[in-house]
């Protein structure tokens, strides 16, 4: 199950959120991996114009926050009462 797991969250690129990995989205590694993507076909089509007949460049994916548990935020009266402690 191991195996499955890690190549299910690492090495399967999923057309649902623009072939990044699972991983990738959930790290944030998604943009700047998607700004890396355009970048490379920009220079390629730059390269060799008569093999990339289109302009269209590859969409940022941009994804709200999403949580399971949300991280509660500290509140304001918390940090006062500890700054006053000190």
């Amino acid at each position: 199950m191991d195996r499955f797991t890690n190549w299910y969250n690492h090495e399967h690129r999923r057309t649902g959120i623009s072939l990044h990995t699972p991983a990738d989205v959930h790290f944030g590694l998604a943009p700047g991996k998607a700004a890396d993507r355009r970048s490379v076909l920009v220079a390629a089509r730059e390269q060799h114009p008569h093999r990339l007949g289109t302009t269209a460049v590859p969409k940022i994916l941009d994804l709200p926050d999403s949580w399971i548990n949300r991280p509660a935020a500290e509140s304001k009266s918390a940090e006062d009462s500890e700054t006053a402690a000190a």
